[in-house]
């Protein structure tokens, strides 16, 4: 059962005309990928990104599904070099993801620190483990601080929604694009690694179609 923040977020997602009723359909899948799932059916238009233990299974699915879906999938060749793709990308208006690990993240905090400053939606999902960067690749809580008191250089808050299950992790993820749009802001999705390995049932919304109208704050080149 999903904790009552979850609740929360469904029901507003339901009064804002974001979800449907009796829209979910249940399937038994890993945690990481259930949340690559859940932002592909909640539009995710590209996803840029970086193998990192342990959730390199999400990286590794949305190399597969992107492509199937006709969205922009690429494996960037840092943690850095990923998170400012997502901030280019996120200025153009595209609904845009990445994922990580805890070293990782810590990579792309300054790229994150740029995009709230810009006020430009994405989302980051952050899969813990021990750190420092060398340090193990067993399943953490070790991020907490550097989440939820503002990375990089400060002066931001990020919203930072922390799934106890698989099952609230497909629902958070969807919600994190909607509050990241709704706010125009980095929502960062976090769980420790045992939430990205373990599998659970899942009850996956409907696919929601692609947008084909972009804000009117994104950059959309020269006329």
């Amino acid at each position: 059962r999903i904790s009552q923040r979850a609740e929360a977020g469904v029901a507003w997602q339901k009064q804002e005309g974001l979800r449907e009723e009796g829209s979910l359909a249940k399937v038994l899948m890993k945690g990481n990928e259930a949340i690559a799932e859940a932002a592909i059916r909640a539009g995710v238009e590209a996803y840029f990104g970086y193998p990192i233990t342990p959730q390199t299974e999400l990286l590794e699915y949305m190399s597969r599904r992107m492509p199937e879906e006709g969205r922009a999938f690429l494996q960037a060749e840092s943690e850095l070099a990923a998170i400012n793709m997502v901030y280019g990308a996120a200025c153009t208006g595209a609904r845009v993801m990445t994922s990580s690990s805890s070293p990782g993240i810590s990579l792309m905090q300054e790229g994150i620190s740029y995009i709230v400053c810009s006020r430009v939606p994405a989302v980051v999902v952050d899969i813990v483990r021990g750190g420092p960067g060398l340090g193990n690749i067993q399943p953490s809580q070790g991020d907490y601080f550097q989440l939820t008191k503002g990375g990089g250089h400060g002066d931001y808050h990020p919203i930072v929604l922390a799934p106890a299950s698989v099952l609230e992790a497909v629902d958070l993820t969807v919600l994190a694009f909607d509050l990241a749009e709704r706010y125009r802001h980095v929502v960062i999705v976090v769980g420790d690694g045992m939430i990205g390995q373990m599998m659970e049932p899942c009850e996956l919304p409907e696919p929601r179609p692609l947008r084909t109208k972009r804000p009117d704050w994104a950059v959309g080149g020269a006329e």
